[in-house]
């Protein structure tokens, strides 16, 4: 309304998007408006409002500050210091330090910032092979950000449904395999004393990216890692155990439910089991990503699961 009684837009605009579904409440959406457009109506036909935006990541992309030191301070710290500014925003930092903790001793070199906030965390999170993304919630006005491995483990959502008459849940569901994208990934490390490179081929399989399915991909290529020899042992096998994960998930399905049918909000980065589809496709996947789709009297989502092989795991799936 602010839009159409005054043609102006506050500087700083931030939305948030929240639903309630069988009496729990869950935010969708909490970012910053970057775009709007008016047009205007003509009578019988109404004026239309059209915003777009982002999330809270926009923000971390406004402000270069480069050359801030970090003395002493290991990448799990810096990350949480350069998180800490975003606090008024609700920005809960989730931190997990790495494997390999390297702190810089002052008397040797001092890290110092590089570029604006999210290009820096991103850069950082893509040195130990972890991920950098914002989750909203728990709660209106709290976002989650979290920096650390991707984890492919947890109690799955309720199971997606289909083709079982009065107990099918979603609307669309179909499947496909690719496995050209599947790549062995090779990392190099240096040997300290005669300074040779040994190249080491990771595997995409690790306790945070357990196996979903019985039968895994054939790598059909190998992909060598660069720039790995500067790096230890440990922080290049945790790269390249990154980079393997990412290529393995080869079985992509995607698909459309109905909230209230599902009886509950799909959320993205956890696993849900699907059933009714077959030997080959039922069992345990992980969500790569959700659409909401929200109108008058409905709300539907789009969703995007994968998997690294082919047939389940389990002889059942959570109902």
């Amino acid at each position: 309304m602010f839009q159409l009684n005054t043609g102006k837009l506050p500087p700083i605009m931030r939305t948030v998007i929240a639903v309630t579904v069988n009496g729990i409440a869950e935010v969708l959406i909490d970012g910053m408006i970057t775009q709007y457009a008016l047009q205007p109506g003509t009578a019988p036909s109404p004026s239309l409002l059209t915003l777009k935006g982002k999330d809270l990541t926009t923000v971390m992309s406004w402000i270069d500050f480069s050359g801030i030191p970090y003395p002493a301070m290991p990448d799990f710290a810096r990350v949480a210091l350069v998180l800490a500014k975003y606090a008024p925003l609700g920005v809960i930092p989730k931190v997990i330090p790495s494997v390999l903790i390297d702190i810089p001793l002052p008397t040797q070199r001092i890290p110092r910032h590089q570029g604006k906030d999210l290009a820096y965390i991103k850069s950082l999170a893509e040195e130990v092979g972890y991920t950098f993304y914002l989750e909203p919630g728990p709660t209106v006005g709290t976002t989650f950000a979290y920096w650390g491995p991707e984890i492919k483990v947890g109690i799955p959502q309720p199971a997606l449904t289909t083709n079982m008459d009065a107990l099918t849940n979603v609307e669309s569901l179909t499947f496909r395999m690719d496995n050209t994208e599947r790549s062995l990934p090779v990392v190099f490390i240096q040997e300290q004393n005669s300074k040779a490179p040994i190249p080491i081929p990771v595997p995409d399989i690790t306790p945070l990216n357990p196996p979903l399915g019985l039968v895994p991909p054939i790598p059909t290529n190998i992909e060598p890692v660069d720039m790995t020899s500067k790096y230890s042992p440990v922080q290049a096998a945790l790269i390249g155990i990154a980079k393997a994960a990412r290529s393995a998930d080869v079985v992509t399905a995607d698909g459309s439910l109905d909230v209230l049918r599902y009886g509950r909000v799909l959320k993205a980065r956890q696993l849900v089991g699907v059933r009714g589809a077959g030997l080959a496709y039922d069992g345990l996947y992980y969500v790569k990503s959700v659409t909401h789709k929200l109108g008058r009297g409905e709300y539907k989502q789009d969703f995007t699961l994968v998997r690294n092989g082919l047939i389940s795991t389990l002889p059942a799936v959570p109902v």
